[in-house]
């Protein structure tokens, strides 16, 4: 009859932290996110779309991308070490890519002036 009465004690002494844990989070909404919520904030993110590092300034490779999400934007690297370095200096390399992408979009719309000019 002891034995039984002290395993008995012992066991509400263990299970005791589980009871009162659960009971003082009942009413606690922890947030529970859905399955397409998760997606839905996935989709929110903008990718820069930027195909050379801007850190070390060389041609991304696709086997060896490394990309970072810094403030809603998917920037690309073309290692893990310069998501480091980027993450000094964020604004410093943000500024290197929008010049890059400018620099692009510039030259492209000459080659598209040249293609239709020559057309003409």
């Amino acid at each position: 009859m002891k034995r039984i009465v002290m395993a008995l004690a012992a066991a509400i002494f263990f299970m005791s932290p589980f009871v009162f844990a659960e009971s003082e989070h009942a009413g606690y909404d922890h947030g529970m996110m859905q399955k397409g919520d998760m997606q839905n904030e996935q989709k929110n993110l903008v990718d820069v779309d930027n195909n050379i590092c801007p850190v070390s300034g060389e041609e991304i490779k696709e086997e060896a991308k490394a990309t970072y999400e810094y403030e809603g934007k998917i920037y690309n690297f073309c290692c893990p070490m310069c998501i480091d370095e980027f993450k000094k200096y964020p604004e410093k390399y943000i500024e290197k890519i929008k010049k890059s992408q400018e620099e692009k979009e510039t030259e492209e719309s000459q080659e598209n002036n040249e293609v239709e000019g020559g057309a003409k």
